[in-house]
């Protein structure tokens, strides 16, 4: 499924409302995903300054003489082209003239733009107040329409397959390496590129972001399989546990901890709390059971175009949740030199209440030893 024209548009005018009421005069995006998010644009990104300017009235695009052409075939926005003879200055003053934008007040800038890239944009609008982009096109990003459900739901679905077929693939001395190109091969497979993989099997398990490498998994095992692919341009993200024949000493205690921490975590959200309050209550359990200390980063993490983004789901978070926001909620626990464990959901909120993206359930994949 692509995103429709219709959705863009229909994005450009929620910008726009949303700088009325902040207030923000001008947005400026640099190649990257607000830009992606806002308008399917995928410029190219290195030093030349690429800026997308939009106002309540108007958008130019400061782009490179060399790309011009091929990002014409995608969009007819108006252009304001410089060669690499000439540099970008006079380009960009004439963009803001066409914006009437020389006297703006308050400009939000795409904080993950270049520094050269915002610097140029100082250059020009001295006098403005600068903050980023959350206040506007981030905070609309974290709200997702039905398109993007409809993305992010197959992009679940596929995952859930590569999980599968990597667990019957599994088997004893298979190295993590064998294990994640299983995986690659099963997104492949299903028309998805594969994103990311950590598989930790046995101790390994016990570092939350383990760089999969040549160990080979054995009897007794425990393994962290936490995979994601992406398709139509929306990731998966889903952590999920495998077991070599007999679990080890504690899996069984560990496993029903955890899982009652996501299953706590599921019953507060919810619409209108604050996302801390989510990271408290899986943590709580997780410390009612004696393994606070083993517990050690956040809750969860918003997913969208990007596999990380807001909201931030930690014990910080001061996000106050909405309809249509789409997290993670992976808690875990890491025993040292023993194992780890993490079981991981993608939901979306809905008015009342929340909906798991995948169909895998939660329990530990045995493996024949």
């Amino acid at each position: 499924m692509r995103i429709s024209q219709k959705t863009f548009d229909g994005r450009i005018a929620s910008v726009r409302r949303r700088m009325a009421r902040v207030p923000v005069d001008l947005v400026v995006l640099g190649p990257g995903a607000h830009l992606q998010w806002l308008q399917g644009l995928h410029p190219h990104a290195d030093e030349r300054p690429f800026l997308f300017c939009l106002t309540q009235d108007d958008i130019a695009v400061l782009v490179p003489a060399l790309e011009k052409d091929s990002l014409a075939t995608q969009t007819d926005l108006p252009f304001f082209a410089w060669k690499d003879a000439d540099g970008p200055q006079g380009s960009f003053a004439g963009l803001i003239t066409h914006l009437k934008a020389a006297a703006v007040r308050h400009v939000a800038l795409d904080e993950t733009m270049r520094a050269d890239f915002a610097g140029l944009v100082h250059d020009h609008l001295p006098h403005a107040a600068f903050q980023f982009t959350a206040s506007t096109v981030g905070a609309e990003r974290m709200r997702k329409d039905p398109e993007e459900y409809q993305c992010l739901k197959r992009s679940a679905l596929i995952a859930d397959c590569a999980m599968q077929e990597t667990w019957s693939a599994m088997r004893p001395g298979l190295s993590e390496q064998e294990v994640a190109e299983r995986v690659r091969s099963s997104f492949a497979q299903h028309g998805a590129q594969p994103l990311f993989h950590i598989i930790g099997t046995g101790p390994n398990g016990a570092f939350p972001h383990h760089q999969t490498g040549g160990d080979l998994l054995k009897e007794g095992d425990a393994i962290v399989m936490d995979i994601g692919g992406i398709i139509d341009g929306y990731p998966s993200d889903i952590t999920r546990m495998a077991v070599i024949g007999e679990a080890p000493d504690e899996y069984h205690e560990i496993h029903s901890i955890v899982e009652a921490a996501v299953e706590a975590a599921l019953g507060v959200a919810r619409p209108g709390i604050p996302a801390r309050q989510i990271d408290r209550a899986a943590r709580q359990v997780i410390v009612d059971a004696g393994y606070g200390d083993f517990f050690l980063h956040r809750t969860g993490h918003g997913l969208g175009i990007e596999i990380h983004e807001p909201p931030d789901i930690s014990g910080g978070s001061e996000t106050i949740l909405d309809e249509g926001m789409v997290f993670s909620i992976e808690p875990g626990i890491y025993l040292p030199n023993q194992f780890g464990l993490r079981l991981e959901e993608i939901v979306m909120l809905r008015a009342d209440g929340l909906e798991i993206l995948s169909d895998l359930p939660r329990d530990a994949r045995i493996i024949d030893g």
